[in-house]
């Protein structure tokens, strides 16, 4: 077994003992191997090992990559999008977890339309109130869901955060348990073409705690493939 293989198998049991510590199925929580910037050889390599979803973060790395990788893998969008890049993502993906302003999911809408297919979305929720990064605010995030909710060709699908850094893990269970209330106030709304099923929260520091406090998708990069390369290293 590769390294890569052994390195899915300890956080899929990682995942397992979160879920059982919780009493979930463990079947509720999929992961998504974050092989941004890795090459598509690591991304077939961690297919064969069972793994079929993957999350890309940019635009032109995934272009690049995608026609390279010849398995039936799952690819999902992560990272932060501009709306003039969307063109690019059309038809490619099976979710775009950060939605997180009205023009870009009218952008996204625009693109879809013009294939005929629907795609499914998560918004993004600035959940540390934090300046630097992208995200709804939680205050405005039941106008943006109602907004999205009425564009054609989206679903939402439910939530996805970046919770601040936190030197220990169990400091960001705050955020996800907050994360949790979210989901579940907007499903209570009972909106047309909106459920909450999906929480896309964890990464390679705080997983177990983002499973324990109800995450449905945790996106792992480091864990799987190792530490990102700096430039200058071969």
């Amino acid at each position: 077994m590769s390294e890569i293989a052994d390195n899915i198998a300890r956080i899929q049991e990682r995942i397992a003992a979160a879920c059982r510590r919780v009493d979930r199925d463990p079947s509720e929580v999929r992961l998504i191997a974050v092989s941004k910037v890795k090459p598509a050889a690591q991304v077939e390599a961690a297919f064969a090992s069972g793994q079929k979803l993957f999350g890309e973060s940019y635009v032109q790395e995934f272009r690049d990559k995608a026609p390279q990788v010849q398995a039936p893998v799952e690819w999902h969008f992560i990272g932060g999008l501009q709306s003039n890049k969307v063109k690019y993502l059309r038809g490619k993906l099976a979710m775009i977890h950060s939605v997180d302003r009205l023009s870009l999911a009218q952008e996204i809408s625009r693109q879809w339309q013009k294939i005929e297919q629907p795609i499914q979305v998560l918004l993004q929720v600035n959940i540390g109130l934090e300046p630097q990064k992208s995200g709804c605010l939680p205050a405005d995030l039941e106008q943006l869901t109602r907004a999205v909710g009425k564009l054609p060709q989206l679903q939402i699908r439910g939530l996805m955060c970046l919770p601040p850094h936190c030197d220990a893990a169990e400091a960001v269970r705050p955020y996800f348990r907050e994360m949790r209330q979210l989901a579940k106030q907007l499903e209570q709304l009972e909106l047309p073409g909106v459920s909450m099923q999906e929480l896309s929260m964890g990464m390679s520091g705080d997983f177990e705690i983002a499973v324990e406090e109800g995450a449905t998708l945790v996106r792992v990069g480091t864990a799987i493939f190792g530490e990102r390369q700096k430039k200058g290293q071969p």
